[in-house]
């Protein structure tokens, strides 16, 4: 597994064109998850790229390993990954939301990259796929063979079908970003460079939607904090 942080540019030349590569994000939230969700934690730690979505990733790297690295968002590698497909004419595949957002992100695409083959499919809305639905949905991303399949079932479900599936699915790369599918077709407003720049992006979502991510952050970043600190209390012993 690479974990990357010190700058985006450097995501796409390190995949090789040969090999099936799988992208996912890490924040102290999935962390806190992925301790008690063993097949979350397998999907994770088998990722072929793991990318430090969450301001407390890169606090936990400067503490932990002494090393600075740079928050990437999934937004971030999302538009590098279209800005690169756009620029070899390639294809992507959106896996996830409802047709309405798949349609928004399929109309703003051919605005802002005309060179890219846009297809969708969207799942039914279930907590757990069947194995007929999933094959249903391997199946459509294969008729297709994308450059790049964005995956956007929301975490842990994502990363964790992603992981059960991956053999199934013909795509060069697989990309589970989550609520980028939102960000960008427009239906949830992503907070502005203001709070992004200051390292607080998380801060606008909690007061708008409070009780659905009370758990993310009054839960699991206190979690994370702790975990970290007593970590480095025990390297400071060893």
């Amino acid at each position: 597994m690479k974990v990357l942080g010190y700058n985006i540019s450097t995501v796409y030349p390190c995949i090789p064109s040969d090999k099936k590569i799988i992208i996912n994000t890490i924040n102290p939230h999935s962390f806190c998850v992925a301790k008690t969700d063993k097949n979350f934690q397998k999907a994770l730690l088998n990722s072929d790229i793991l990318i430090p979505d969450g301001i407390g990733i890169v606090w936990a790297t400067k503490v932990l390993a002494n090393k600075k690295i740079e928050k990437i968002a999934g937004y971030d590698i999302f538009l590098h990954l279209l800005k690169q497909i756009n620029s070899t004419c390639g294809s992507c595949f959106f896996l996830g939301a409802s047709e309405k957002t798949l349609a928004l992100i399929s109309n703003r695409i051919s605005r802002e990259f005309p060179n890219v083959s846009v297809l969708t499919y969207s799942p039914p809305y279930k907590a757990t796929f069947s194995e007929e639905d999933s094959k249903h949905m391997y199946e459509a991303v294969n008729q297709v063979k994308p450059d790049v399949l964005f995956v956007g079932m929301t975490a842990p479900k994502q990363e964790k079908w992603v992981y059960h599936y991956q053999e199934y699915l013909d795509a060069k790369v697989i990309c589970s970003i989550g609520a980028v599918f939102d960000f960008y077709a427009g239906t949830v407003k992503r907070p502005s460079k203001f709070w992004i720049n200051m390292g607080l992006e998380w801060l606008p979502r909690f007061l708008k939607e409070p009780r659905r991510l009370a758990e993310r952050n009054l839960i699991s970043t206190p979690k994370f904090i702790l975990e970290v600190l007593k970590t480095k209390a025990k390297a400071r012993k060893s």
